[in-house]
């Protein structure tokens, strides 16, 4: 009884043991390093698999180049008593008789007046007059020069009134979103913003976009300060809108985690990024099949690639050896961009260890099963 069963049990095992084997069926994370190779172009694949190298580095160092054009940087400081479309004046005139024309015995008021489109107001007797350009004191003269024809020695007061024509919206992750009158402290977009209380994110990922008309232009937060020429002076009407950074890549493989990630600073390496997430796994990584996959855009995969017949975007496979003597500086310098995916394989020891701790378990259950048939 014993004899025959042992050898069926050791058939057994044997036919579990070269099915694993045969099959390849192990879980695993992803593909590895050689399988990589050979889905390149250059194997009949659809990617360009290339190997990572100061020119490589180089030609691939491209960050966003946020910044305001001439025509924002240029803009002079505008005076914020000069009157504007939109603004609301108040008027009180004195005439030097009993009987004037605008009052009896008192002053004349007028309590508020608001700047029409084309930039005029309307005073009785002295007609529709141009105030937008003009400061209060200016408006005042010619007022008084109008009423002048009409009654003997006017004295006029122009006041300014609250109102939307030098006004500037903040919104977005600041500390107090809405609308705020161009002042002598708030005529620059460091001043507004700080009235507004100030950004709510982080500095280093933070982005002020301003809108003028049908133009608008993204900053850093930081460079408004590493740049003075950059705070740049504001125009009623702007808006400012200040955002989070929404930039991120995808960590995959062998690293401490698998997840989407968010930029935290302006630039990010592709050995700051293994970083961010833990590291390389010391139980898996292959620290010479680290891969950043991208869509890479036709004149740079020229570039990386010295061709000159690509047409549109490319699929590229950037390999990081981090074993290699300058592995580690190439991984360094490597930039990595939105929407990169960064992919760590698994060592072969890792993949053998797997079949072998499999194997382990099916000769463990097959001698069980030989125990019971003993």
């Amino acid at each position: 009884m014993t004899s025959l069963a042992s050898p069926r049990a050791r058939l057994v095992a044997l036919s579990l043991v070269l099915a694993i084997v045969a099959s390849c069926g192990l879980p695993r994370g992803g593909p590895n390093r050689n399988e990589i190779f050979a889905g390149s172009v250059q194997r009949q694949g659809d990617a360009f698999v290339v190997e990572v190298n100061p020119r490589v580095v180089a030609a691939t160092a491209v960050v966003p180049a946020l910044g305001f054009s001439d025509g924002f940087v240029n803009a002079a400081l505008t005076s914020p008593e000069v009157i504007r479309p939109g603004d609301i004046l108040g008027l009180t005139i004195y005439e030097n008789v009993e009987d004037g024309l605008l009052a009896f015995g008192g002053p004349g008021e007028i309590q508020e007046i608001t700047v029409d489109g084309s930039g005029h107001i309307f005073i009785p007797y002295a007609g529709r007059l141009r105030a937008a350009g003009n400061t209060p004191s200016q408006l005042q003269e010619i007022i008084t020069r109008n009423l002048d024809e009409q009654t003997p020695d006017p004295q006029v007061i122009v006041r300014r009134v609250a109102g939307d024509g030098s006004t500037v919206s903040v919104t977005g992750a600041v500390g107090g979103q809405g609308i705020f009158p161009i002042e002598r402290p708030t005529r620059t977009l460091t001043g507004m913003l700080a009235a507004a209380g100030g950004v709510t994110v982080q500095p280093e990922i933070a982005q002020v976009t301003v809108v003028r008309g049908a133009h608008s232009d993204t900053i850093w937060f930081q460079d408004l300060y590493a740049n003075p020429q950059f705070d740049i002076a504001l125009r009623g009407g702007d808006r400012i809108l200040v955002e989070e950074d929404t930039r991120s890549f995808t960590s995959l493989g062998a690293t401490g985690a698998q997840a989407r990630v968010p930029f935290d600073t302006q630039t990010i390496s592709a050995i700051e990024a293994i970083a961010t997430v833990g590291g390389l796994n010391a139980n898996l990584a292959d620290p010479t099949g680290v891969f950043v996959l991208r869509n890479e855009s036709e004149a740079i995969s020229q570039s990386v690639l010295g061709r000159s017949d690509l047409i549109g975007t490319q699929r590229l496979i950037y390999v990081l050896d981090l074993t290699a003597p300058t592995g580690m500086f190439e991984a360094r310098d490597f930039i990595i961009r939105d929407g990169d995916t960064v992919y760590v394989t698994e060592a072969p020891f890792a993949q053998w260890s797997r079949v072998i701790n499999a194997l382990t378990g099916t000769l463990s259950t097959a001698g069980s099963l030989r125990g019971l048939a003993e």
